[in-house]
């Protein structure tokens, strides 16, 4: 990584995300850009005002930066809504990496309109890293996932190649379906066939995935095969907790569909309730 873009909105969420992406900019040796918008759906005045209170607050926080952590920082001030801005800024800068703090959790404003962390991961071609936990160091157990789809592959691929999980050890989830168990006569079915079907399934679904990872130049991964007994999103920040996960990486684009887009992906879903950090990949331009 030779790029990272932080974006703040000076409040204790954002602080998070500044002290994660300085971490990396001194690991990776990069140039860090610091963004906060401005929303200028106000009055000009107001505006105007806050515009420049920013622009001091982030030349003293880029000052500090280079001569404590000793991290080379620009500063942007962008007049826009925040996901349109924070788009714009990464369209300009093409950063590497886009470091964001977590959403503020208003659950029924983020079910109509969606947060404004979720807008700009669907509008931005790098990848995302919402930072939920206070970070402590580097990354020590990277839990990727994958749905065995092109776009999985494809993310893996990309995330591998910002070198994030260079000190940490790093497994692959992959979470399964049932279909026999959730059809309406089920429950009929003897729990001893249950528990057999459910075996098979299984170690299908670990062939599936030691297939896909033997397609892809990942190397050796440790795997991981859970059944969807719970909404999927549910079933990997479980995974993650059992294994003292510190990071969860997941595809924006994968087997979801238009019906996903409409209700919200499973992405989504984990970054609206992880309180560990998230890197959200999305697809590169063109694919």
């Amino acid at each position: 990584m030779k790029k990272i873009m932080v974006a703040t909105d000076f409040s204790e969420r954002s602080d998070r995300a500044l002290r994660r992406a300085t971490l990396l900019a001194r690991q990776f040796e990069a140039t860090m850009l610091m963004v906060h918008v401005v929303d200028d759906d106000q009055p000009r005045r107001i505006v105007d005002a806050e515009r420049d209170e920013a622009t001091t607050l982030l030349r003293q926080m880029a000052a500090t930066l280079r001569d404590v952590d000793g991290v080379t920082c620009e500063t942007r001030v962008i007049l826009a809504s925040p996901f349109v801005g924070i788009a714009q800024a990464v369209a300009d800068a093409t950063p590497d990496l886009l470091v964001i703090g977590p959403h503020r959790r208003q659950v029924l404003r983020d079910v109509f309109i969606g947060t404004t962390a979720e807008r700009t991961i669907r509008s931005v071609d790098c990848p995302v890293l919402m930072v939920n936990a206070t970070p402590a160091g580097h990354y020590t157990h990277v839990l990727q996932t994958t749905d065995l789809s092109d776009g999985s592959r494809d993310a893996l691929l990309r995330f591998q190649s910002l070198g994030l999980a260079a000190h940490a050890r790093t497994s692959l989830l992959h979470i399964f379906d049932a279909p026999a168990l959730r059809l309406a006569f089920s429950h009929s079915i003897p729990k001893d066939d249950q528990k057999h079907y459910l075996e098979d399934e299984q170690r299908d679904a670990s062939r599936d995935l030691t297939r896909f990872l033997s397609s892809t130049d990942l190397g050796r991964l440790r795997q991981i095969v859970r059944y969807e007994a719970s909404p999927a999103q549910h079933e990997i920040l479980k995974v993650a907790h059992e294994e003292q996960a510190d990071l969860v990486v997941m595809s924006t684009h994968g087997r979801s569909g238009l019906a996903k887009m409409l209700i919200g992906s499973v992405t989504e879903q984990v970054l609206r309730t992880a309180q560990i950090d998230i890197l959200a990949i999305p697809p590169q331009r063109g694919q």
